[in-house]
């Protein structure tokens, strides 16, 4: 499988940015998926996950601000990301089993 993440962007401190990761097949359903985030200089650490059943878990960093979600029609992976953080500055890794997507930088400044 391939996936395709996109989304990322600069956005103010208490603003709301939207990332998508589409995959190349059917993978989420089965699999469930993950977002993970990697800030400069840090470890990539988990963000948020949903399982093949649609259960869901969150970082205590994002919990109640995030939201993953899936469209199984579209084969994608969604991140809503509400009121931001510079904290949250990071570039986002989305993941299915043992695949990787490309990165997409999430800048949260004023």
């Amino acid at each position: 499988v391939q996936l395709q993440a996109s989304g990322g962007g600069l956005v103010q401190p208490g603003g709301s940015l939207g990332l998508s990761c589409a995959a190349s097949r059917s993978v989420f359903t089965v699999y469930g998926g993950a977002w993970y985030r990697q800030a400069p200089g840090k470890e990539r650490k988990l963000v948020a996950r949903i399982t093949g059943a649609g259960g869901t878990n969150y970082a205590d960093s994002v919990k109640g601000r995030f939201t993953i979600s899936r469209d199984n029609a579209k084969n994608t992976l969604y991140l809503q990301m509400n009121s931001l953080e510079p904290e949250d500055t990071a570039v986002y890794h989305c993941f299915v089993v043992d695949v990787w997507g490309q990165g997409t930088l999430v800048t949260v400044s004023s």
